[in-house]
């Protein structure tokens, strides 16, 4: 028993406390607190000073290879004439076709740039499929946490439905029969009626945490602790399927449903994780084609990596702007989301305060708001089997028409108390604390661990790119054009001279012929 008591505890990884604990500037530079409001406008101001962090980068990236493109284009102007006669020099004292000298060294200055270049976006690359691989599983852990709690609370909502129409049942069939059977003896009428009201007082009961009804159709609205402990209206979906149907609305419904929540996270998880597919696979496919580029010296495939370049640079920056606000926003929450939980209006609209806070935190300490509930429907439940018996023992001699309706009464109450243990275990804490833990450690731990790898991967491949694009003007620039090719390869298969020559000096070296 000792071991059922206990519950899984969740505690604030240390990433979460570190981005919590970051200054909150808002539009006005004015510093702000940290709890986590969606809602609020000035909230929001801090998420987007952060998110404009990235802007900044983004403009100093473009002013660094402004710059460099500037030198290129413009300083290197005037070192074609003064380098003109360096440049014969070097090609006098080559003793082949290609680069040597000073020329030589920048082209390979330059190429080994853009490869190490290249190779800070592999690694960026790498850390970046397993930050998606990492928060898609934290996500996948969020809704089949919330899925599981779902099919629980339908669970709990079709357990209460069955035994209340059972017991209408009973109150307007067999129980009816009896009465009119049992008029010409009053003890056994008085028992009949006993049961009647036992009936429909749990009928009453059940129906105050029912999740099909709100507390005003109860009938119990002057009795706050019973009006208050209502519950969600919930389709029963089995935890192990997953909804296929998309919601309608963008909206987030009040009250709050764990499967709205799950089957909206999961279209947005897939449109997310394939977005991030696709941004790697561009980020893969510019670096495998420039160094396919400097291996052949494609300029042509240079200038059309350099364009995807200029694209992944932004759409790095732009990334990583999202994720800062994404990571700040979820540390905020996940350092203490059950006071988010308890004074959000999405979640509490139809749910007293005691009620979460009884499935939030699971203490041992804490009663159960049903309990008064449940208990005086156990002893409803235990009477009406009570005067069951005893008219089975004494009526069933002196009215034996009455043993079918008495048998389907007994029929119902053995259901009905069936059902009734298994509403009681359903609706422990235990269960639905635990789901609640599991799909909090699959957002603030995996969830939270993935979305810091894809920040360190944007800001990675946004420093590669931003190298690269300094890099490869100077490379291509560098490249012998195919008027130059053209004209070495003549220059070596036509000149008569040059071979007869060689010929001619090959003969004198070797003097036995």
């Amino acid at each position: 028993m000792a071991a059922m008591t206990t519950v899984p505890s969740y505690a604030p990884s240390l990433w979460v406390r570190v981005c919590h604990a970051l200054p909150r500037l808002d539009l006005t530079m004015q510093m702000k607190d940290n709890i986590f409001v969606p809602d609020s406008w000035e909230y929001q101001q801090t998420l987007l000073v952060l998110s404009s962090l990235s802007a900044i980068a983004l403009v100093i990236s473009l002013l660094v290879v402004l710059s460099f493109l500037i030198h290129y284009c413009c300083c290197h102007r005037g070192d074609r004439s003064e380098g003109s006669e360096e440049e014969e020099e070097d090609e006098d004292a080559s003793t082949g076709h290609g680069y040597s000298g000073k020329k030589g060294r920048g082209i390979c200055c330059v190429t080994w740039v853009a490869v190490a270049a290249v190779t800070l976006c592999c690694v960026a690359i790498g850390i970046g499929f397993y930050g998606n691989s990492e928060a898609n599983d934290g996500m996948y852990q969020l809704t089949s946490s919330l899925l599981t709690a779902n099919y629980t609370l339908a669970s709990i909502d079709l357990l209460i439905s069955d035994t209340i129409t059972g017991l209408q049942l009973s109150i307007s069939g067999p129980l009816t029969s009896m009465e009119e059977l049992f008029t010409g003896s009053k003890p056994f009428l008085v028992s009949t009626r006993n049961c009647r009201r036992l009936s429909e007082n749990v009928v009453n009961l059940l129906s105050s945490i029912s999740m099909a009804r709100s507390s005003a159709d109860t009938g119990l609205g002057n009795d706050s602790s019973i009006s208050g402990a209502s519950i969600i209206p919930l389709t029963p979906v089995p935890p192990s399927v997953a909804p296929t149907m998309v919601p309608t609305g963008s909206l987030m419904p009040s009250p709050f449903s764990p499967g709205w929540a799950a089957n909206t996270l999961m279209v947005n998880e897939d449109y997310r994780w394939l977005s991030y597919v696709l941004l790697l696979l561009l980020d893969f496919i510019v670096c495998l084609f420039i160094l396919l580029g400097l291996a052949k010296q494609a300029r042509w495939l240079l200038i059309l990596m350099t364009v995807l370049a200029w694209l992944a640079l932004f759409l790095s920056w732009g990334s990583l702007g999202l994720e800062t606000a994404t990571v700040v926003a979820l540390s905020d929450f996940c350092s203490d989301p059950n006071t988010f939980v308890l004074n959000s209006t999405h979640f509490n609209t139809g749910t007293s305060s005691d009620v979460l806070d009884y499935y939030l935190t699971c203490n041992r300490r804490m009663n159960s708001p049903f309990q008064q509930l449940l208990t005086q429907s156990q002893r409803a439940l235990s009477n009406i089997h009570t005067h069951l018996s005893s008219l089975d023992r004494n009526a069933l001699t002196q009215f034996p028409k009455a043993e079918k309706s008495l048998r389907e009464v007994q029929q119902i109450l053995n259901s009905t108390e069936g059902n009734f243990h298994q509403l009681v275990a359903l609706l422990n804490c235990r269960g639905l604390n635990k789901d609640y833990i599991d799909s909090l450690k699959g957002l603030c731990y995996d969830g939270m661990e993935g979305l810091l790898y894809l920040s360190l991967y944007s800001f990675l491949s946004a420093l590669a790119f931003t190298a690269i694009l300094c890099s490869l003007p100077g490379a291509w620039r560098s490249f012998p054009s195919e008027s130059e090719e053209y004209e070495d390869s003549d220059s070596e298969s036509e000149d008569p001279f040059t071979s007869h020559q060689d010929s001619k000096r090959f003969l004198q070296w070797q003097p036995w012929l």
